[in-house]
């Protein structure tokens, strides 16, 4: 990683990613541009696949060398490998961008030694960006203008568990099954009060976007982010946003304190002075026994 110019790269991320949003606020996404993947749950739209276009032809004219995945064009069986490696997202939040409901960013990370490198998060509807460089800190702005403020963007405070927390959790694709169980119960328990053996969390947030929702953890604005079903795309570059503002990514299913990129589960804690390690030790308790389906590739 010595001889890459992180601070180059995560600048031209930034560009690309601001140029990228340019196409998606132009776009009028309706019925005729949509098809789905999975269900209506799960959706593209052309323009997914004009900005990854766009972010595909521009990384790989200028870094020949380096690897690419990307949602729309990803093949099944395609193995992370330790090479440097541009992860994106071309719309993260794909259902709130055909609503209008502008919760939606392009997500684009570099991943070295399946290492989160540099990550850059920008929300074009808001013009919010969020970008990150390993071992040099993470930071949000938002307006062309604004002041640059380095993440948390407060002095993060001591977790004290479930009960007061913020936490965004999302319904994923999947309704019916083992991953659809574990969610209603995952939900319901946090929901639940104590009285009736629940942990009666503060509040619980679906946004739809996993990317913005790890960036606001990252800044403080969350406690935590749990999903499993998630992919690489949806959380490299965010990864290296809430770590390098003091945050920790760790399995979704319980046990695992240092999972890969490509985890498919993910359960993102906010900067804290103390009770990381409590709180997710916590939310583990909360699973269980329980597994989704959703694992690394083999």
């Amino acid at each position: 990683m010595a001889d890459i110019d992180l601070h180059s790269i995560c600048a031209n991320l930034i560009q690309i990613a601001k140029l990228g949003g340019k196409i998606v606020v132009s776009a009028k996404p309706d019925s005729s541009t949509i098809s789905n993947k999975k269900n209506t749950a799960d959706i593209v739209t052309q323009t997914d696949s004009t900005v990854e276009k766009f972010i595909f032809d521009h990384l790989t004219t200028q870094y020949p060398t380096f690897a690419f995945i990307g949602e729309e064009t990803y093949k099944a069986g395609v193995p992370l490998t330790p090479q440097p490696t541009f992860i994106v997202d071309p719309i993260d939040g794909t259902s709130n961008f055909v609503h209008s409901f502008p919760a939606v960013c392009i997500s684009i990370g570099l991943v070295i030694d399946k290492q989160p490198a540099v990550g850059v998060v920008y929300n074009p509807f808001r013009d919010e960006l969020w970008y990150a460089i390993k071992g040099n800190g993470a930071f949000t702005q938002q307006g062309f203008n604004a002041e640059v403020r380095r993440l948390p963007i407060t002095t993060p405070l001591p977790l004290h568990g479930l009960g007061p927390a913020c936490i965004g959790i999302e319904w994923g694709s999947d309704r019916e099954g083992p991953n659809f169980e574990l969610n209603l119960k995952v939900f319901t328990a946090l929901a639940r009060t104590a009285a009736t053996g629940g942990k009666f969390v503060n509040s619980l947030r679906c946004t739809g976007s996993a990317a913005i929702t790890i960036c606001r953890v990252a800044a403080g604005q969350q406690d935590a982010f749990w999903e499993c079903g998630s992919w690489a795309w949806d959380v490299a570059a965010a990864w290296c946003v809430l770590a390098e503002a003091g945050g920790v990514m760790v399995d979704g299913h319980p046990g695992v304190w240092n999972p890969p990129v490509d985890n498919r589960r993910y359960l993102a804690v906010r900067p804290a002075m103390e009770g990381q390690r409590e709180f997710v030790e916590e939310f583990w308790e909360v699973i269980g026994e329980d597994r989704s389906t959703y694992g690394p590739p083999e």
